[in-house]
């Protein structure tokens, strides 16, 4: 079993990096540092996706996605078609971040549903799987992916605050259940909860940065070198060792991500320097 942890989802174009004076090189390298081996860069528009793109291409260790994000109202909206051939390159392994979120916006939201059923259909006719994003839209966003057999390419309920109920549904629609940083923070004892239940073989990790920083860096920036905090507390919470969550979780993702790239170096859980 791998013994080196995966951001199943982060935003690399959008880390502050000037920390670093190789910029994202530098946060690149942390991540290394704290284990993590592979990291998923998650598209929310397809103005910054060619920035993106280029990240994965010149990154053995970042794969990346396609997609435009249900609140985004600028810019291009892409159609079947559009997403097919922009998801047609190695290093575009999933369609997303799409879904729904009824939080943010306003009004007759018909246009997040029917662009959400677009990024279905593209997911199921390429082959890669879905990264979901809901947000107050429980209902809907469930309902649509059973009218539109979601399940027969699968995906991943990204950064995951619902109940145990809710979870269990998602997962009969064989779907993969992401916790972020919000499962460290001491208000989250339902989700910690869903946490401790989850099936082994149907959990992920991930840090959604620069968003979400877990304890003990919340409300700072967040990095992908942070999903170690992730993996610490759930482990904790399971009763598991670091080592044995970390290869489960990073087992979990290639099974989903079939088309992710795997490491070309050696990358260890090393203890944390004080």
């Amino acid at each position: 079993m791998p013994q080196y942890l995966v951001d199943s989802h982060c935003h690399l174009d959008c880390l502050d990096v000037q920390a670093w004076d190789n910029g994202l090189q530098g946060a690149l390298d942390q991540a290394r540092q704290f284990g993590v081996g592979h990291m998923l860069c998650v598209a929310i528009d397809l103005e910054a996706f060619p920035g993106i793109l280029n990240i994965a291409q010149q990154c053995s260790f970042v794969s990346a996605s396609v997609g435009v994000h249900p609140n985004v109202r600028e810019g291009k909206d892409p159609g079947v078609d559009e997403l097919l051939a922009l998801a047609d390159d190695p290093n575009i392994v999933a369609i997303g971040e799409t879904g729904l979120d009824y939080f943010r916006s306003a009004g007759d939201l018909k246009w997040q549903r029917e662009r959400f059923r677009r990024h279905i259909a593209a997911a199921k006719q390429c082959g890669k799987p879905l990264i979901i994003h809901n947000r107050e839209s429980t209902e809907d966003c469930l309902r649509i992916l059973a009218e539109e057999r979601a399940q027969e390419v699968g995906g991943v309920m990204h950064c995951f605050v619902e109940n145990w109920e809710i979870a269990k549904r998602a997962m009969d629609l064989g779907f993969y259940i992401s916790f972020s940083g919000i499962v460290t923070f001491k208000s989250a004892q339902e989700l910690q909860e869903v946490a401790k239940r989850m099936p082994k073989d149907r959990i992920l990790i991930e840090t959604d940065s620069p968003y979400l920083a877990p304890v003990p860096h919340r409300g700072k920036s967040n990095y992908p070198a942070y999903v170690r905090h992730v993996a610490e507390s759930i482990a904790q919470l399971r009763g598991e060792s670091l080592a044995d969550f970390a290869g489960q979780t990073t087992s979990n993702f290639y099974s989903l991500f079939t088309r992710a790239k795997r490491p070309e170096h050696d990358v260890t859980i090393a203890p944390l320097a004080s």
